[in-house]
């Protein structure tokens, strides 16, 4: 699973100890984007509380990094008790790495994700006018359903086999890899 991606740059899950990172990325999203991803204006204190609130709901996040600092995200965020097959996700990128191949390599990832940890279903809401997410969503062959402003776009996922858990965990591992090589590199320039 070879991904395009601007040079130097990488997709690796969130570890422990990194929220500031994700928090830190959703503030700097430029005001359309962050319209974009909360679906209407939001404040720096419920970005603050939502990543908060995320890392404590399994969510599993993904960013893409590039020069130590996360510049995208995706999350997956599982439904609940009442739809344990499903889950939902979301996706940001900074508007100076928008079309150059993140969106799509996090949605990959994220899919990746979904497929191993059992969710049938998927869904990517956004709003009515989003057309940069309608557009990656069709992208990965997403059923849209429009509705009250906004469109709902649902991709079903396989069952996970062998080959994509080995496909996640050697993803796992290289971003893993790279973390740790990012934080002694900033360690001996310091």
């Amino acid at each position: 699973m070879h991904e395009v991606l601007p040079e130097g740059g990488v997709i690796r899950k969130l570890w422990i100890g990194e929220t500031a990172k994700y928090r830190e990325h959703i503030l700097r999203l430029d005001a359309e984007s962050r319209h974009n991803r909360f679906a209407g204006g939001v404040s720096d204190d419920f970005i603050r509380n939502y990543v908060d609130l995320t890392i404590g709901l399994d969510a599993v996040v993904h960013g893409f990094f590039i020069g130590g600092m996360m510049r995208g995200a995706a999350e997956l965020r599982p439904l609940g008790v009442r739809f344990p097959r499903q889950a939902e996700a979301a996706i940001s990128v900074e508007k100076s790495w928008q079309s150059h191949g993140v969106g799509s390599a996090l949605l990959r990832r994220t899919l990746l994700a979904a497929r191993n940890r059992g969710y049938g279903l998927l869904h990517m809401a956004c709003l009515a006018d989003n057309q940069r997410m309608q557009q990656l969503a069709r992208k990965f062959d997403a059923e849209l359903s429009f509705d009250f402003g906004g469109v709902v776009g649902e991709v079903e996922s396989s069952r996970p086999t062998p080959l994509s858990l080995m496909r996640e965990m050697m993803s796992d591992s290289h971003g893993f890899a790279t973390a740790m090589l990012e934080l002694q590199s900033r360690m001996l320039r310091a």
